[in-house]
């Protein structure tokens, strides 16, 4: 695929931690309850960790109680998704529409309004407060 915003391989290791880029470029997962961004409650918004693209408001984010970061909608053409068959097991990867990197999955056990839930790895994400 061919995104937006692209670097070299030692450019991402440059832009991004070691955690982050196992994540971001090698879709990897970080531990249950790791994440500061579980305990972040105040309004602002989700970034991508990768290119900065927003990607979540605070407002759509609940406690999935999974140990992740979750939200039960993207912000409008934020994130794409596509199948993953890795672990004997069909889900739905979410990833940063405009550098491509692997945010998690989304599953069909979230709150109303849309009855998903965007399971989000932390380290794949910067949250920028709103500010007054």
């Amino acid at each position: 695929e061919a995104f937006e915003v692209t670097h070299s391989d030692s450019e991402w290791h440059t832009i991004l931690s070691d955690e982050q880029y196992d994540i971001l470029r090698e879709e990897g997962t970080e531990r249950a309850y790791s994440s500061p961004l579980n305990n972040e409650h105040r309004d602002g918004t989700f970034a991508c960790a990768g290119c900065e693209l927003p990607l979540f408001s605070s407002a759509t984010k609940f406690d999935s109680r999974t140990g992740w970061p979750s939200f039960w909608a993207p912000l409008d053409k934020a994130v794409a998704t596509r199948q993953d068959r890795a672990f004997g097991m069909v889900r739905e990867e979410v990833h940063c529409r405009r550098c491509g990197g692997h945010l998690g999955h989304v599953f069909d056990d979230g709150p109303k309004p849309t009855g998903l839930r965007y399971c989000m790895n932390g380290l794949a994400m910067k949250f920028v407060p709103t500010t007054v």
